[in-house]
């Protein structure tokens, strides 16, 4: 079916009261296993490519913008796709014309003044080309002239005043909070602070999004999304999931030269990933 965009499946997350996954993508077998796994439970999706993986891809955005593009145009559930932590202005201007209807802008790693400054210019240009737009704030313990923490770091968290200040004057349409999860965790062990996420999704009128999602546990993640998660972002599991299956499958079969054979059972251990990932956000939180 067409791309729909992620503006869209927030607000329509948020308006049933749950939260629609996203999952970031690096190679081709990322991209059809997400399709596939969130087909294999009915649900829409979005494709996620952060400046990371495009720094992957030598620098090109093109490419496997265009893979995700045409493999949601074939898919039997919405998908949307959406640039994620984009720190480059020119990463960002080419959002639009490279199918991706939102994009995360990444400024946390400065001050707040400069990354409100920043960000607020980021959504400026955003919205006149018709793109929904994430941000976050990063200067959560970096006071006293100590450098911002990272948004994700270990302890980090958003203070709710701050937050409803950075959103009225920046203009995003959401904001990634930091409330005990981390990027890159590859195991389930973080502790979210619900209290806290009560406070902000009390306090903000904009989508709240969770980072980190990786690593964080079921139960967990239901009660994020009854307490005001609208978007879950999802990268690191996928991962672990394909390496994992791919290492199984080579220490078995150690004569294996096709890539085929080895990256066909790691697409499939994502796909199950995916759609595992789903179903817990589908689930009530008191189940």
């Amino acid at each position: 079916m067409p791309l729909v965009t992620t503006g869209e499946l927030v607000r329509r997350a948020a308006a049933a009261h749950g939260a629609v996954a996203a999952f970031n993508i690096i190679t081709l077998e990322h991209v059809e296993a997400v399709v596939a796994g969130a087909e294999s439970v009915g649900c829409p999706v979005v494709l996620q490519v952060s400046e990371n993986a495009v720094r992957f891809r030598h620098g090109r955005l093109l490419p496997l913008a265009r893979a995700a593009a045409a493999a949601a145009e074939r898919a039997a559930v919405p998908v949307a796709l959406h640039l994620d932590h984009v720190q480059s202005d020119q990463l960002l201007r080419q959002a639009g014309s490279a199918g991706f209807s939102s994009v995360m802008y990444d400024a946390s790693r400065l001050p707040y003044q400069e990354n409100l400054a920043a960000t607020g210019a980021a959504a400026d240009w955003a919205h006149s080309q018709g793109l929904w737009i994430e941000a976050e704030l990063g200067e959560v313990g970096g006071k006293d002239g100590r450098p911002p923490l990272d948004a994700h770091a270990p302890g980090a968290r958003t203070d709710p005043a701050r937050a409803r200040a950075f959103v009225a004057d920046s203009g995003v349409d959401a904001l990634a909070v930091a409330i005990g999860s981390s990027h890159a965790m590859t195991t389930r062990t973080a502790a979210l602070d619900h209290d806290l996420l009560k406070r902000l999704s009390a306090g903000l009128d904009v989508p709240l999004v969770l980072h980190g999602s990786s690593g964080v546990p079921d139960d967990q993640l239901t009660a994020a999304v009854a307490g005001g998660i609208t978007k879950v972002n999802v990268g690191t599991a996928l991962n672990v999931a394909m390496t994992g299956a791919i290492r199984e499958f080579l220490t078995a079969h150690p004569e294996a030269v096709d890539p085929r054979t080895y990256l066909g059972v790691g697409r499939e251990k994502m796909s199950r990933a995916v759609a595992r990932t789903i179903r817990t956000l589908l689930r009530p939180a008191s189940a």
